[in-house]
This record gives C-alpha cells, sequence and structure tokens, in this order.
C-alpha cells in the first residue's frame, strides 16, 4: 500500500478497484447501451407521463353556472351570461362573469329579456351544474366530477394526498433499497405505480377511493428513475456520471413535453390516463438487463452475488471476467459492512450533516417552485397543452447547459448562481402580473424560471448522488425526495392562493426562497473530478481540504497532490 505524506498529515493514494473490475465486465458493452437506453431515458419518460399526468387530467377549464332559459332566446352565450351572471374581480383584478354564482331568478319565465337588466338581484350558489369550456377539453376529471367551487379544494387535497404519499414511498423504499437491493425495489416501483394510475381510471367517482388509488401509483413513482440511476452511477466512472443523469433527463424531457399532445388529440381523460400509464410495464420485458448493484452487493459483503452480476454483465457484453469470489474478499475483505441506521446517520457528523441540511432545504426550494410553476401552466389562459409543453421543453436545454456549466465550473456554483438568477426574475412578475398586456411576457418570463430550475435539479440529483456513501445512497437521495414532497404539498396551496387572491403572492414567496438557497448554496462541498464515497467515514470527511473560494480544476490539471487531497483514508 502506497502512502506519501502532505500538510504533515498521511495520507493514502487510493484509486477506485471497482472500475477496474467494470473494466473487464465491459463499460461500454451491449448491456450498458441497452441499460442506459431502456432503464434510463426509456423508464424515465414513461415513469415522468405516469408522474405527471395527473396534473393534466384534474385541470380546470373555465366554468359557469347553467343557468336554464337560454333556448328559449335568440341571445349569444355572452348575451346570455351577462344577463344571468354577476361580475366579480379574478386574481389579475379584473372583472368577469362569476364561476360559481348566478342571479336567483328563473329566467325561463321571463318575457322579454332584451328589456331586462336588474343588477340589484340576490345571488345564489349554482343550483343547476355547471357550463364548462370545451375548447380545449372534451372532458377531465374535475368536469366530470364537478370539482369546482364549493369542491374546488377536491383537486387541491388529492395533489396534497399524493404528495404525502410520495415522502411515505420516498422515507419507506429508500431505506429498503439500502437494506435489500435496488432492483427489488425496481419492481415494486414499476408494478405499483403502474396499477395505481390505472385503477384510479376506475374510482373518480368516489373522492376517497380515487384519492387512494392515485396515491398507491405516487407511493412508488419516485423509484422509477431513482432505482436505475443509482445502480448505473454505481457501475460507472466518474466522467459517465453527468451522462447517466442527462440521459435521465432527456427521458423526463420527451415523457413529459409529448405527453400534453396525446391529450390534445384525445381531448378525453380516460384514454389520455390509458396510453400514458401503461407503456411503464414494457420494461419489465427487459428483466435479464435487471441487474442489482454490484457495488452495493460489495458493501454489504455480498461477493459470491456481487460477483455472479459481475459475471452477467460480462456474459450480455460478450466478454469475460477473470476476477475470482476469493479475489473480491481479498481485495474488499477488510472493508466492514458498516452499521447505519437510516436516516439518522446522515446526520451522524458535522460536515454530512451540514451537507445534508442545505441540500435538503435545495429540494424544498425546487419542489415548491416546481410545482407551483406546472399548476399555473394551465392556468394562464390560452392553450394549456402548450403552456405545459412549453414549461417542459425548456428542460432539455437546460439539461444540455447545466452538464456543461457543472463539467466546466462545477455544481455548486452554477446551482447557487441559477437560484440567484431566479430570485432576481421574480421581480418583474411581481410588478407586471397583473397587466393582461403582458401576459405573453409573463409566460416567457416562468419559462425562464423553470429552465433555471430544471439546471438545478439536473445537478442537485448528481450531487445527491455523488455527496452520499454506498451505504447510504438511496437513503440520501430518497431523504431528498422526503422533503421536495413534503414541502410540496404545499404549491398547491400556494397556486391556489395565487389564483383566489392575488398572483402574484407566489412569485414573492418563490423569490425570497431562491435567494436563501441560492446563498446557502456555495458553502456545499464540490463534487466534480471526486470519486463517489463508499463508506460513512469518507461522506464525513468529504469536502474537508476544500477552499470555499475556488473552481474546480480541470482533470487533466490535477497534480498529484490534489489527488491525494480528493482521496479519503481508505485502502482495500
Amino acid at each position: 500500500m502506497k502512502t506519501e505524506k502532505s500538510n504533515n498529515h498521511e495520507t493514502q493514494i487510493i484509486k477506485d478497484p471497482f472500475l477496474k473490475i467494470m473494466e473487464q465486465a465491459g463499460c461500454d458493452g451491449k448491456f450498458y447501451t441497452v441499460y442506459k437506453w431502456v432503464f434510463i431515458l426509456g423508464l424515465s419518460a414513461f415513469g415522468a407521463m405516469i408522474y405527471m399526468n395527473i396534473f393534466l387530467a384534474l385541470d380546470e377549464p373555465d366554468h359557469w353556472c347553467n343557468v336554464p332559459g337560454r333556448d328559449q332566446t335568440n341571445l349569444t352565450l355572452d348575451q346570455w351570461r351577462d344577463l344571468t351572471l354577476p361580475k366579480e374581480l379574478d386574481n389579475r383584478n379584473v372583472m368577469t362573469f362569476s364561476k360559481c354564482q348566478m342571479y336567483d331568478k328563473n329566467f325561463t319565465t321571463l318575457e322579454n329579456y332584451s328589456g331586462f337588466n336588474d343588477t340589484n338581484l340576490a345571488t345564489k350558489d349554482c343550483s343547476n351544474g355547471y357550463i364548462y369550456d370545451k375548447t380545449w377539453y372534451e372532458t377531465t376529471i374535475t368536469t366530470q366530477e364537478d370539482w369546482v367551487c364549493e369542491k374546488e379544494l377536491y383537486v387541491t387535497n388529492t395533489f396534497v394526498f399524493n404528495r404525502i404519499s410520495e415522502v411515505v414511498g420516498a422515507l419507506f423504499l429508500g431505506q429498503l433499497g439500502d437494506a435489500y437491493g435496488r432492483r427489488f425495489v425496481y419492481y415494486i416501483g414499476v408494478v405499483l405505480s403502474t396499477v395505481g394510475r390505472f385503477v384510479c381510471i376506475f374510482t373518480p367517482s368516489s373522492f376517497t377511493m380515487f384519492v387512494l388509488t392515485s396515491s398507491l401509483a405516487a407511493l412508488t413513482v419516485n423509484s422509477l428513475f431513482q432505482s436505475p440511476a443509482v445502480i448505473a452511477m454505481e457501475i460507472s466512472g466518474e466522467d459517465e456520471r453527468s451522462n447517466i443523469a442527462m440521459y435521465q433527463s432527456v427521458g423526463w424531457f420527451l415523457g413529459t413535453t409529448f405527453m400534453p399532445f396525446f391529450y390534445w388529440w384525445l381531448r378525453d381523460w380516460i384514454p389520455f390516463l390509458c396510453i400514458t400509464t401503461l407503456p411503464t410495464a414494457l420494461v419489465l420485458f427487459f428483466y435479464k438487463y435487471a441487474i442489482e448493484s454490484p457495488r452495493w452487493l460489495i458493501s454489504k459483503r455480498r461477493f459470491a452475488d456481487a460477483l455472479v452480476q459481475l459475471k452477467r454483465i460480462a456474459y450480455l457484453n460478450r466478454r469475460s471476467i477473470t476476477i475470482t469470489e476469493k479475489e473480491l474478499v481479498e481485495l474488499y475483505g477488510n472493508l466492514e459492512e458498516e452499521k447505519v441506521i437510516g436516516v439518522a446517520s446522515l446526520f451522524s457528523g458535522w460536515r454530512i450533516a451540514k451537507n445534508t441540511i442545505i441540500m435538503g432545504f435545495s429540494w424544498c426550494v425546487l419542489a415548491i417552485s416546481y410545482f407551483t410553476l406546472v399548476l399555473f401552466s394551465s392556468r394562464m389562459g390560452g392553450n394549456p397543452f402548450l403552456n405545459f409543453s412549453l414549461q417542459n421543453f425548456v428542460e432539455l436545454p437546460a439539461c444540455i447547459v447545466g452538464k456543461y456549466l457543472g463539467d466546466r465550473y462545477g455544481r455548486r456554483l452554477t446551482n447557487s448562481i441559477s437560484y440567484l438568477i431566479c430570485f432576481f426574475a421574480c421581480f418583474p412578475v411581481i410588478v407586471l402580473f397583473q397587466d393582461s398586456e403582458y401576459k405573453y411576457l409573463m409566460t416567457l418570463i416562468a419559462a425562464f424560471i423553470k429552465f433555471l430550475t430544471a439546471v438545478v435539479y439536473f445537478l442537485l440529483s448528481l450531487q445527491s448522488v455523488e455527496i452520499y456513501p454506498t451505504c447510504l445512497r438511496q437513503t440520501g437521495i430518497a431523504l431528498g425526495t422526503i422533503l421536495y414532497n413534503s414541502v410540496g404539498v404545499l404549491a398547491p396551496y400556494l397556486v391556489h392562493l395565487g389564483t383566489k387572491y392575488d398572483i402574484r403572492y407566489p412569485y414573492l414567496i418563490l423569490g425570497l426562497m431562491f435567494l436563501v438557497a441560492g446563498v446557502s448554496g456555495f458553502f456545499l462541498p464540490e463534487t466534480l473530478h471526486n470519486r463517489l464515497p463508499d463508506t460513512l467515514e469518507e461522506a464525513k470527511a468529504f469536502g474537508k481540504n476544500q477552499k470555499f473560494f475556488s473552481l474546480p480544476k480541470p482533470r487533466c490539471h490535477h497534480s498529484s497532490e490534489d489527488e491525494k487531497l480528493n482521496q479519503t483514508k481508505y485502502a482495500p
């Protein structure tokens, strides 16, 4: 074992031996190609549709009270509404027809419609149902079940219960993945998310059953993205990790960008949910490529099982692997299985606790901003499908920009600067959003903020993999998901606040959160050009020797001293 002295303490130079083993099995063969296309890109695209299709299916088109009697007149729709409906200020401070009130009068008995103009009539709630604007939708769940006016919180509460379900699922499945394996959790996610979303098609007549079935899908949907990506990154070198994140981001982009056009074409929520849910189950046909992470198996000292998975990869790559179980034991035999206590272990040292808290807050800000912008996209006026697609369309260029900047200037700097720009972008929204003259400019600014948050999401996902150790990697990622969805519960209420009262309020709150997240992000360690920590001790020391005001050096310029400082005191 080779050691060298630096800064009056002894530091051991270590290469990651696992990557040498993976080179034997084949890092760029058929297995890796299929895995990236099917389990990273493909499953991300299908999973994104399951995750997001409920947002469109629960959209609330423009509506008003159904007042009988128009068929007895030759009045236009606007003339009839002007006659029968009171007016009120909307969230943009514009006078519009009431959505939930009508004049308390029997207009079927009125003989002279043209001369009637009594605006002093008492008003009442809609008593004959509602009429919905069918410009874009033939049906949504909301219009089918009349979840508007006195039932308007049904939609908001559905989103809230789904977020709570995601929190429970992330807490349980994340720790399950670190305890029993990533592949096991992957299978649970594929089956339950598909079944849950499909079954909810038959349950809207009972709000309780609808919430339960839609929450079943939400319970496991995050594992569709997490488990395969963690496996891929654990068998990849550091230069490949951002490419894995890129594949996943492209999949998410394809799913969320093209999904709205299925609804635009079908116009009915039932076939829309079917066509955007069932494709996820197709990945089950690629079962022979669904491996368990050999790195995780080694961390559990299951050397024989790890060798089986390595040989499986080599076989699919038409390669041969020469390492034996005995050699694996010799290589990793002094690496004892660490005793961890789930999420609590992420707070077992000052440095890892600080990193966990900062990253957790960043996930919270992402959650509120993401869900707020998505829910607002269909309520901005105009074509809801194009609004939704436009906001998601920016995610692909955001990932490209995020990958370039993250690989060039580091994850930490790129994330913090992106958040701070979001903070300044909220100002014109707050000042101009009430003026309908600027509604298209506001849509573009909202898309720009979504673009920047997508950059942050891309790199924060990378940081989550690169900061946490193998024994707690999926638990750490799950904690981010837990916080993401816990705080995401507030987003529907934030949208309700902006829709019901003043559309500026959500952006004022978001702006303040962007500022805090941008400043605190500077205190995270830089993960670019650093190996994945395998042990809890390595994670506790991660970033200890990094200077606060510094940019990561290009890999080709690393000195031997830098290499030593980036390694922790473990050598197999």
